[in-house]
């Protein structure tokens, strides 16, 4: 069966690698895409373009929606998708715990599977699993993460992700020093359970993370590095297929391939 696909937001750089994998794959039919605004009726040569989901929704009738926008809109996304029975892939990041909530509520009622992946890249879910394993014997942790400058959430869903994960294995407690007094304020980073997070912005970069992981005498660094954004596809690929199977949330790709 071909799996008819919606994707919000086709033109940011995320959104142009999956409609180009999209098309390209004969399992799927990329049957329209949602914009912010509309310059022009079609996408290429056939994919209409909308910039209301409801009428993109009803016009065109995806399977899936595949959301690549921004946190301020992703949940109003999200929850329109599910209560017109078209399942969501999220790739966005920023939910509330309250959002999340809601939405596997919403998910429930419904019956239609939802998928949010903070992030899509098998690599980068592998070195998140392989730092909870780590924690277990290694529990002082610290992440640094580091993305483009154009990046507007900080942390980033992945880290903030990891740190769910590891947290999962570590009981809470804080590191350092206990006198430890910063000099300058947000000189440690986020608190995370005792855990600290690093977020660094700049043009050059795309997707990084490293968790270092420090012991008596030893330190262990997991680290993974997109380079380009076509690192994200197979999750996305992979995502498409198994939400429809799906009648649940499933928050994390880990949750797929483990």
């Amino acid at each position: 069966m071909v799996i008819k696909v919606a994707i919000a937001g086709p033109r940011g750089r995320m959104g142009k690698a999956a409609v180009e994998t999209l098309i390209k794959d004969k399992a799927f039919l990329l049957v329209s895409v949602l914009d912010h605004k509309k310059e022009e009726d079609f996408l290429g040569d056939n994919i209409p373009i909308y910039t209301s989901l409801k009428e993109l929704i009803y016009q065109t009738k995806p399977d899936v929606l595949v959301d690549l926008t921004v946190p301020s809109c992703v949940y109003e996304h999200t929850i329109t998708a599910i209560e017109n029975g078209v399942r969501p892939v999220i790739g966005t990041t920023g939910f509330t715990d309250l959002q999340l909530e809601e939405i596997r509520n919403k998910v429930e009622e419904k019956e239609v599977g939802c998928i949010i992946a903070p992030n899509f890249s098998i690599g980068a879910v592998l070195m998140m699993k392989f730092s909870q394993m780590a924690a277990r014997y290694l529990p002082n942790v610290e992440i640094i993460e580091m993305h483009h400058d154009q990046k507007v959430d900080a942390p980033s869903g992945t880290a903030i992700k990891t740190a769910q994960m590891i947290h999962e294995e570590r009981n809470a407690f804080e590191q350092g020093h206990s006198d430890e007094k910063e000099l300058i304020e947000g000189a440690r980073g986020a608190n995370v359970n005792g855990m600290h997070i690093h977020s660094v912005r700049l043009p050059g970069l795309v997707a990084h993370q490293q968790v270092l992981l420090g012991g008596e005498g030893q330190l262990l660094t997991l680290r993974h590095d997109s380079f380009d954004r076509t690192s994200f596809m197979s999750g996305i690929v992979l995502s498409i297929h198994e939400v429809m199977k799906q009648n649940t949330l499933i928050y994390g790709l880990e949750n797929l391939i483990f």
